[in-house]
């Protein structure tokens, strides 16, 4: 049996303060990202796709993004019929499949990024200094690093 360390007022106070604040945040990106015919996963696939020219490997952007198989092959089936993305065999060995963002996807991503980047900034960056950005991100990529070796460790 674990014995349950339970949250104080004040770190109860921070989580549903976190969890209310990423769920407002997730809420305004997918509205920004509708007015382009996006869903948040269309542009969180398309961003990494246009940072590599030649495409990638599935299994690649998968581990890239921390989606699992199931959830990728049904993503990139939707974009694909939409025309955003391409699939096809890798060169080399024919045996993966590698995934090329196509010019109406291209096309996609260069319209919705600046108004993705206000909705961000406007939602989010503008209200913090230079100093709570600094410790914003120092705090977040600890918990990343935290919470993805606990999930590799228990599966």
């Amino acid at each position: 049996m674990v014995h349950a360390r339970w949250l104080n007022e004040s770190e109860q106070a921070m989580w549903r303060a976190f969890f209310d604040m990423r769920r407002h945040l997730e809420r305004a990106i997918t509205v920004q990202l509708a007015e382009h015919g996006l869903s948040h996963p269309d542009y969180t696939v398309l961003v990494v796709l246009s940072e590599s020219p030649d495409g990638m490997r599935s299994r690649a952007l998968g581990e890239r993004i921390s989606w699992d198989a199931s959830r990728l092959s049904h993503q990139l089936r939707r974009m694909e019929s939409r025309g955003l993305i391409e699939r096809g065999p890798t060169r080399r060995d024919r045996r993966g499949t590698v995934v090329t963002i196509t010019s109406r996807g291209r096309r996609a991503i260069e319209e919705a990024a600046p108004g993705h980047a206000e909705a961000v900034r406007d939602a989010f960056v503008d209200l913090l200094d230079p100093h709570e950005i600094e410790v914003f991100t120092a705090v977040s990529l600890r918990v990343s690093a935290r919470a993805e070796r606990r999930s590799l460790e228990r599966g």
